[in-house]
């Protein structure tokens, strides 16, 4: 299994691959997804200002894809996957600030797996949508909740610059079925599910999602969030932690 990341170094930006202490990044070459290798520089992880590890066109999201947030909710189990988008403007990463726009009442995280498409998909069968994975990630789908109940539909609520951080890595050959994912707000644990929880798997969704559009290396689906969400205010810090990639931390603050 990889760990890649991208960072920023002396103004330059690049990609490379945590080593299996996760304290050093050897440097790397070329584009991860298509044509990639590997130097001999080594760099200490912090030394780096971490970046998101993918720039997706696009992120299709997931909502009530798990089973305890669906009855934490009221609401029935879906028939089809609910999909929305979230712009690839809201994305931001490791440590990275949250901005609490003025206009919402509400900012609540939502952790959630992340898959990183490495191959163009169109209308993938599901027992072929592995092959079109370049590995899994952390993700936050921050929702302005207040909004989203007035909207209806979800562009606002969860489309504000900052509103999708992502990282700290895209770790390759990582089996998604059975991960632990959990959130810290402030130290203090308030989500803790797994992806065995999932209403609608990952071979199922690259299936279905490519079924409607085409999904390009570099894009992101995020999976759907357990129960356990709740608000967020100025100052707060979230963890997103998921079993076998690590931890997404981000602080939030107010819009000035």
């Amino acid at each position: 299994m990889m760990k890649i990341v991208r960072y920023e170094r002396k103004g330059v930006k690049r990609w490379g691959v945590l080593d299996i202490t996760g304290e050093h990044v050897r440097e790397g070459v070329g584009n991860f997804i298509h044509d990639w290798g590997l130097t001999k520089k080594i760099f200490s992880l912090d030394s780096l200002h971490l970046l998101p590890p993918v720039e997706p066109t696009k992120i299709v999201a997931l909502g009530l894809n798990y089973r305890d947030h669906a009855e934490e909710m009221k609401f029935p189990l879906p028939e089809d996957p609910m999909i929305f988008i979230k712009p690839s403007s809201a994305v931001i990463g490791p440590a990275d600030k949250i901005i609490y726009p003025k206009m919402a009442s509400q900012v609540d995280y939502e952790a959630e797996l992340a898959i990183v498409i490495g191959k163009t998909a169109r209308h993938v069968l599901p027992e072929n949508s592995r092959s079109h994975v370049l590995g899994y990630t952390c993700l936050n789908d921050v929702t302005a909740r207040d909004l989203q109940r007035k909207d209806i539909q979800f562009t606002r609520a969860k489309g504000f610059d900052t509103f999708c951080p992502i990282g700290p890595c895209i770790a390759t050959d990582v089996t998604p079925d059975d991960l632990a994912v959990e959130a810290y707000l402030n130290g203090e644990r308030k989500q803790s599910s797994g992806t065995s929880q999932l209403i609608f798997g990952v071979d199922e969704l690259i299936s279905f999602i490519s079924h409607v559009m085409t999904l390009y290396p570099g894009d992101i689906i995020s999976t759907g969030t357990p129960g356990g969400i709740g608000p967020m205010q100025p100052g707060d810090t979230i963890e997103i932690r998921i079993e076998k990639i690590g931890s997404l931390i981000n602080k939030v603050e107010a819009e000035v």
